[in-house]
């Protein structure tokens, strides 16, 4: 039997795990017998062909920036962003599909082969970053047979393994992403409620204060800059984490610097450093605040608070959420393990939804008291023309289908009509947001649909959109009176990187170069 994997897609670590025979998740070591692989690529020099990914590729960074990616979850979705090595356009999605296909090559190791996957994604990713998410999983050569948030399979493991129940609210603090969750818990049932992120507030970020008091001392004490190239960038770049990682443990970080000017010693203490964060950690208090409004509860409702993300052993994190909450939160499993554990129960759950047969006993035995109904994390909508009461003239608006919040799978219609007289094209818009004003909304997708000629105006165009359990979205715009249909599958044009098909054949054509 293939395995049943479920894979944490992270910004600076990245993970997988398998269900073993009685449907338990176990993290699956990667080549170098490590539990986490970190998602930075190097392209080696010598060799063209070779691509080296995890700790190989961070300690090669120091040698040549230039050549090395690192953070490149940050990116996934953005059309405007490249990576150029040897003549070559790196796309986020490929250099994700670089990542999953070295974490595919060492689990597959002594396992069976690895094909059909989970993989996590933060839950505020737009729908534009999930497809991304996919499309790097099929270009790998994976089977992506669902997605999940990564809060909500971090509270899975955390469920199925710890007595939690009640109002519980998820705060996952990653080394690039910032998510909260809330949801009901009782027993193996758990109910989204609602979610709240930021794609760009995470570790990263931290590591950049301390890399900024680093350089402010140099400055201080030489009057010149102790970073000059790509290079020495890099290396400070781990300075910092490693000050950070040490201040979750001590209150005085001491490093060595060393820059053109000459070398001194320094001196970061904890005080200086939840100083220099603490803009940012207000950020993560506002979305936790936002959360709570939207779910219409107080702090003193929650239940209890579980910990998601390695930037959750800063101590200011705990500081935080005892002061806001009355009682610490549960940091009982491990907070860098728990999505790609939680992402493999999910991904058997999916399968015990769709393949059952191909479960074996065991593992359906140990998944069957499980449920787990998610949520739509946006709203749905398309731009529509309607006749204003007030002034009877036409105005552009965001019309709200799918709602934020509704318990997936889900399914919404609603009855529009076309403009003007023998009109035969009609631009439809998939759009994502809160908002009914057109400016406050991201637009998704755009189509043209050819309806037929020589009809009045008022012509209804019924549009219907469907969210299924496995975060995949489908819409359909069908004209009444003639039944023909436009059906639209969200997958990503090559604006926004590209179709199934390219999809496909770029898997082909990345099967040239060798993943080490």
């Amino acid at each position: 039997m293939a395995n049943i994997v479920g894979i944490d897609l992270g910004t600076t670590f990245s993970a997988l795990a398998t269900l073993n025979a009685i449907g338990k998740p176990e993290i699956v070591p990667n080549a170098d017998g490590e539990r986490l692989t970190p998602s930075s690529i190097f392209f080696d020099e010598e060799n063209s062909d070779i691509i080296r990914v995890g700790i190989e590729a961070i300690n090669s960074r120091r040698l040549n920036a230039e050549r090395s990616v690192r953070w490149i979850k940050r990116n996934m979705g953005d059309s405007q962003y490249h990576k150029r090595i040897d003549k070559k356009d790196w796309t986020p999605v490929e250099l994700s599909s670089l990542i999953l296909k070295k974490l595919k090559q060492d689990c597959s190791v002594g396992n069976d082969q690895i094909h059909d996957v989970v993989i996590s994604v933060p839950a505020h990713f737009d729908e534009v970053r999930r497809k991304a998410t996919m499309d790097a999983g099929t270009m790998a050569g994976l089977n992506v047979i669902g997605i999940v948030n990564e809060p909500v399979a971090a509270a899975l493991y955390y469920a199925t393994t710890r007595e939690v129940s009640g109002k519980v609210l998820v705060y996952d603090l990653g080394g690039g992403t910032f998510d909260v969750t809330i949801m009901d818990v009782k027993g193996h049932r758990m109910d989204i409620v609602c979610s709240q992120g930021d794609h760009a507030l995470g570790g990263v970020d931290f590591d950049q204060k301390i890399l900024e008091l680093l350089e402010q001392c140099y400055r201080d004490k030489f009057n010149s800059e102790l970073i000059s190239s790509g290079e020495d960038r890099a290396k400070y770049e781990d300075e910092a984490e490693d000050i950070k990682k040490t201040l979750s443990r001590r209150q005085v970080a001491k490093k060595l610097l060393y820059g053109p000017a000459g070398s001194m010693k320094v001196e970061i203490t904890r005080e200086m450093f939840e100083e220099a964060i603490s803009s940012l950690m207000s950020r993560t208090d506002i979305l936790v605040e936002v959360a709570l409004e939207e779910a219409k509860l107080k702090p003193c409702e929650i239940d209890k608070v579980l910990l998601v993300g390695g930037s959750t052993r800063m101590p200011i994190v705990l500081q935080r959420l005892e002061k806001m909450f009355g009682s610490a939160p549960e940091t009982a499993v491990n907070v860098d393990e728990c999505v790609a554990l939680g992402a493999a129960l999910h991904a058997g759950l999916t399968m015990l939804r769709e393949k059952s047969d191909a479960l074996p006993a065991g593992v359906s035995n140990g998944l069957k008291d499980i449920n787990l109904t998610d949520v739509c994390n946006h709203s749905y909508g398309t731009i529509c023309a309607p006749i204003d009461e007030k002034t009877g003239k036409r105005v552009i608006e965001n019309r709200i289908i799918l709602r934020k919040n509704t318990p997936l799978p889900c399914e919404s219609s609603q009855m529009f009509y076309t403009l003007s007289e023998g009109q035969t094209d009609l631009e439809v818009t998939i759009t994502q947001g809160e908002d009914t004003a057109v400016e406050y909304v991201n637009k998704i997708a755009t189509h043209k649909f050819k309806l037929p000629p020589n009809r009045p105006a008022d012509r209804p165009i019924k549009v219907t959109y469907i969210y299924d359990v496995n975060q995949r979205m489908h819409c359909r715009f069908e004209d009444v009176e003639s039944g023909k249909v436009l059906e639209v599958d969200l997958c990503l044009d090559q604006k926004n990187e590209m179709s199934e098909s390219d999809v496909k054949g770029k898997n082909k054509k990345l099967k040239s170069f060798k993943v080490e």
